[in-house]
């Protein structure tokens, strides 16, 4: 019917509900229909420095669009930012409320991380990792949104009052509720549709087997967003759902670059990881096969160097002195014999690492 035909229908008695509908359910519609005011909402919003957005608006965010018929009414937003523009660049950071100090580590580094590369972090402002992500981003003087299930004026959980409150500062507050209204289990639910919709991506750092962050996790891969998870120990049960996801239906990520190499644009790679060089890595085959035919100790000559590495002797003696050069080998007569300089390094590898 449409927002504006729904709320006639609701508030005039004399308007017939539509075919099909459950008589009871909208008996129920009616009576919030007939205690809701609007005007006063906007109002309450308008004193905060907030403001209703809908479909249409200039700062509504399309791919909220994406949810179809779960698709928001309407947003109230509290905060100086543009919505729409800040959701063009962010990423969900979700998780176990009583969360590790390692998860909590995990989320800050990841916030601020993102926040520090022009990322907005969205999260639902609840205790243990949407708190650390958002005070990671806070911290990095970035972007971060929090979508309540709550209206923006009444912060949820309390004990949060204070960061929200730095939220609605130097981010924004988002709710699908009007002003005054309080939390409740199902729009926890709600709300989390809402995260996973709004971002380029989701992460979840730690969440049990049946956890809400799941839940936004798999709504936002169902709506074709990137997925990801950071993994925990193995013993852990607040990780147990995390691998469950990474056991096919989520990346693995471990920090900020590899999240935004995901939901970034073309080019946004993130760095390749590689243990240290050894000075052995920059030598051609042939000499490296021959450099292993050397024994740990002692001394051999061209003839044993050449049949260990199966290399003909002329090309063997020419290698040789290439790695005399180099400081790899030294002459002793007519043996050779590793350097005293790369004894104490290849020794260790040769002897079983």
């Amino acid at each position: 019917m449409g927002p504006v035909a729904l709320w006639h229908a609701l508030s005039q008695d004399d308007v017939p509900p539509p075919l099909g509908a459950s008589l009871t359910k909208i008996a129920g519609l009616r009576l919030r229909a007939a205690r809701a005011r609007p005007a006063a909402d906007l109002a309450a919003v308008a004193a905060l420095g907030g403001r209703f957005i809908c479909p249409g608006d200039d700062e509504w965010p399309g791919q909220l669009d994406d949810l179809g018929d779960a698709r928001p009414i309407g947003l109230w937003v509290r905060g100086a930012a543009n919505l729409r523009i800040w959701a063009l660049r962010s990423v969900a950071v979700v998780g176990a409320r009583a969360c590790t100090e390692y998860g909590a580590h995990l989320a800050t580094t990841l916030g601020a991380g993102l926040a520090d590369r022009g990322w907005t972090i969205v999260s639902g402002a609840a205790y243990g990792i949407d708190g650390a992500a958002h005070r990671g981003a806070l911290a990095a003087d970035g972007a971060t949104v929090a979508v309540l299930a709550s209206g923006v004026d009444h912060p949820y959980p309390r004990g949060h009052t204070e960061l929200i409150d730095r939220i609605a500062e130097q981010g924004l507050l988002v709710a699908e509720l009007p002003p005054g209204d309080h939390p409740t289990r199902s729009r926890f639910i709600q709300r989390n549709r809402v995260i996973a919709a709004l971002t380029r991506g989701t992460v979840v750092v730690e969440a049990e087997l049946r956890s809400g962050s799941l839940v936004t996790a798999r709504r936002a891969l169902a709506l074709g967003r990137f997925t990801m998870g950071m993994p925990g120990p193995v013993t852990s049960g607040l990780s147990a759902g995390v691998h469950q996801l990474l056991r096919g239906e989520a990346a693995v990520v471990t920090d900020a670059d590899e999240v935004i190499e995901l939901v970034g644009s073309i080019g946004d790679l993130a760095p390749e990881r590689r243990g240290p060089t050894l000075a052995h890595d920059l030598l051609d085959p042939v000499a490296r096969r021959v450099l292993e035919a050397l024994p740990a100790r002692g001394g051999v000559d061209t003839e044993h160097v050449a049949r260990e590495s199966g290399t003909p002797r002329d090309l063997t003696r020419g290698k040789l002195f290439e790695l005399q050069s180099f400081g790899f080998v030294q002459r002793c007569g007519e043996r050779w014999e590793l350097a005293r300089r790369v004894n104490s390094t290849e020794g260790s590898r040769r002897g079983g690492t």
